[in-house]
């Protein structure tokens, strides 16, 4: 009775703990790149535009010129980006619908043979083949898998895309321009929140990737600031020539 007790103990412990996160959906992606571009990108070309001597109002009007800019920008081409890609793979869907209606026996043992090469007993291989052939939807969906390493049935949505895109980005630009909005009058404050922002989103990130939080929060600063750093550089520049 301790065996089966121990045993049933550790069947849960696996169950409970065996659990995998959501990498096929459509919002992560678009979500995350969104967010750190609309920091980056708004936040060197603001600091650009300030180091070219601009005043407060030309600094604003640029910060927001680009969050609508890009965050249209962004929508646009993740909702055609993740459409094309579905359209693709729709388009090779209905190819192997066709052949599985025109040819199942053919099908039927290339499924057999799939199973076969990964070290399943032949007549064992056919006899699931034939089984799981039953079912034209099903089939579909197995040889799918198989043949194409898609999920039919989970294949990432373009609205999901282009509207995680727009809001992210959006959000992520809004932060270099909030202390401007809120009246400061000095460049300082903007790069703090934006830098503290890009920290805050890499160490976010990091609670769905393999890496430590400090290590992502930081890199995404260092890239950040770099960016800014050049832009700022180049604005004053450019500025003196001017």
């Amino acid at each position: 009775m301790a065996i089966i007790d121990t045993e049933a103990a550790l069947h849960e412990a696996h169950r409970d703990n065996h659990t995998h996160r959501d990498v096929n959906g459509g919002w992560l992606r678009p979500a995350v790149f969104g967010a750190m571009d609309g920091l980056v990108s708004n936040l060197a070309l603001m600091t650009g535009v300030a180091g070219g001597t601009a005043g407060r109002e030309a600094v604003v009007v640029a910060g927001l010129a680009g969050l609508a800019a890009g965050a249209f920008s962004m929508a646009a081409g993740e909702y055609t980006s993740v459409a094309s890609q579905r359209e693709l793979v729709q388009a090779e869907l209905d190819v192997e619908r066709r052949e599985l209606h025109k040819h199942p026996k053919d099908e039927e043992q290339e499924l057999a043979a799939l199973y076969e090469s990964r070290g399943v007993e032949p007549g064992l291989a056919r006899e699931v083949a034939r089984q799981l052939s039953h079912d034209p939807e099903q089939a579909l969906e197995i040889h799918a898998r198989e043949e194409l390493g898609i999920d039919p049935g989970d294949l990432p949505s373009p609205v999901v895309a282009a509207v995680s895109s727009f809001g992210s980005f959006a959000l992520g630009a809004l932060l270099p321009v909030l202390p401007y909005l809120l009246g400061a009058s000095a460049l300082w404050p903007a790069v703090l929140v934006a830098l503290a922002g890009l920290f805050g989103c890499g160490a976010v990130v990091a609670r769905v990737t393999a890496r430590t939080w400090w290590f992502s929060g930081l890199r995404q600063l260092a890239l950040g600031g770099a960016a800014a750093g050049v832009t700022y550089a180049l604005g004053s520049l450019f500025g003196a020539a001017v």
